[in-house]
């Protein structure tokens, strides 16, 4: 029972903010591949299966987690729920921290976003086509965007100094913006992954 009641209060804090904030990160859903593996492992008792979303340094907490919640589950009920809440939590937490990433608790299921979504379904089927598909038709739409900006304020008269600016400032975002895509595309290529800080690709 005080078991229990420990695990009670543990998901009570951290439920407090668990569904709050935005969704800003596709590990921290109920459907995202951390949680996914988390509700594996602790069906089969493979604690493997989740150590590989966690740094060495962290194993022995999420194994004291994973051990803790396994026993507790066995109660079935109220207590595994919590019980699977708590590990979630702690699995999730420790993933984030690992990345250098803040933590706000999770989310609820539903949440991913299209090209996160594409990415998964690229991952499952093999095939890379969705995913290439979402982010060209992103990607060409907001160029045309800022191209027919430009465009529609190019020819203004050379006295009009007002009218000079709009298409100064639309010229400025037209350019930065194909430098976001291009720069973007460039350093989260595989080979500079590594030279990126590590909240900037954090899940």
């Amino acid at each position: 029972m005080k078991v229990r009641t420990t695990f009670v209060a543990a998901f009570s804090l951290v439920a407090a903010s668990a569904w709050t904030a935005p969704a800003l990160a596709h590990c921290d859903t109920l459907d995202g591949p951390v949680v996914s593996a988390a509700r594996k492992a602790l069906d089969t008792g493979n604690a493997n299966l989740v150590l590989v979303w966690v740094q060495k340094k962290d194993e022995a907490e999420i194994r004291n987690a994973f051990q803790r919640t396994r026993n507790v589950r066995k109660g079935g009920g109220e207590a595994k729920e919590l019980a699977d809440m708590y590990f979630f939590e702690t699995l999730v937490r420790v993933h984030r921290a690992g990345e250098g990433a803040g933590y706000t608790g999770l989310k609820p299921a539903g949440l991913i976003e299209p090209p996160v979504a594409a990415a998964d379904k690229a991952i499952e089927s093999g095939k890379l086509q969705g995913l290439g598909k979402v982010i060209s038709d992103r990607t060409e739409k907001g160029l045309h965007s800022h191209f027919e900006q430009v465009m529609a304020k190019k020819n203004y008269k050379p006295n009009d100094v007002e009218a000079g600016r709009a298409y100064s400032s639309a010229y400025v975002e037209f350019v930065h913006y194909a430098e976001r895509l291009y720069d973007a595309a460039e350093t989260m290529a595989p080979e500079n992954v590594e030279k990126a800080p590590a909240a900037a690709h954090a899940h």
